[in-house]
């Protein structure tokens, strides 16, 4: 990747988190700490507002935008890859803000790449093991994580096929054997619990924020059960 292009992904990336390290930037493109540094400079003297924070990282200030971002063919390719995955993991509020997404993402394209995006999504097909198990409950609960909002669901036990209603604060989710998992700390039982996302009934957000404030790392969540 020539300086010219790599300067510009920098930037995109800067534009994708709150706070970008400079090691993050040298590890994606495979290039030392002080040539990041030098990139940082060029962007700062062409007059993109980047500020930094000491042993924390780089930020784009508040309001600053770049001008709509053409995809590449191998970039556009990789979304119809992306669709085949998401219509096979099950839970519909995903899919539907997929193709609400993809929609936005393909107006963009070139006709030609238009053209040639749905030759390759005609010609894209993946096959799951076993049945679907479908959801429609994963956009909620990944707006109670981000939002730290507590949930109300009703919950049909896999075991006891008992109806019980919990009062949950999510902390995470997985998609494993067909299935999502929602990984939340549950009031009633006063502890970390797993819920399956096909179980729930119902759900409704409360808007009310966490009171638990437990510590929570997935990485270690899953390490413990190695242990």
């Amino acid at each position: 990747m020539n300086r010219l292009k790599r300067i510009t992904a920098i930037l995109i990336q800067l534009q994708s988190k709150k706070i970008v390290t400079a090691k993050e930037i040298a590890a994606r493109f495979e290039i030392s700490l002080r040539t990041v540094y030098r990139d940082i400079k060029t962007l700062q003297d062409a007059g993109v507002p980047i500020g930094s924070e000491n042993g924390v990282g780089y930020f784009i200030v508040d309001g600053y935008r770049l001008p709509p971002i053409s995809l590449t063919e191998e970039e556009a390719n990789t979304l119809i890859i992306l669709e085949e995955f998401i219509k096979g993991q099950g839970d519909i509020s995903l899919i539907k803000n997929f193709d609400s997404l993809l929609i936005k993402i393909k107006a963009t394209l070139k006709n030609f790449q238009k053209d040639h995006v749905e030759l390759l999504s005609s010609r894209t097909q993946t096959f799951n093991k076993g049945n679907i198990i479908k959801s429609d409950w994963l956009t909620e609960i990944q707006k109670g994580i981000s939002n730290k909002t507590v949930l109300e669901i009703n919950y049909r036990s896999i075991y006891k096929e008992q109806l019980t209603n919990r009062t949950i604060e999510p902390q995470a989710v997985y998609f494993t054997n067909n299935v999502w998992i929602a990984i939340a700390y549950c009031q009633l039982r006063a502890d970390l619990r797993e819920f399956r996302l096909d179980r729930i009934s119902q759900l409704t957000t409360t808007q009310k924020p966490f009171v638990s404030n437990i510590p929570f790392n997935l990485q270690k969540y899953f390490e413990s059960f190695k242990t």
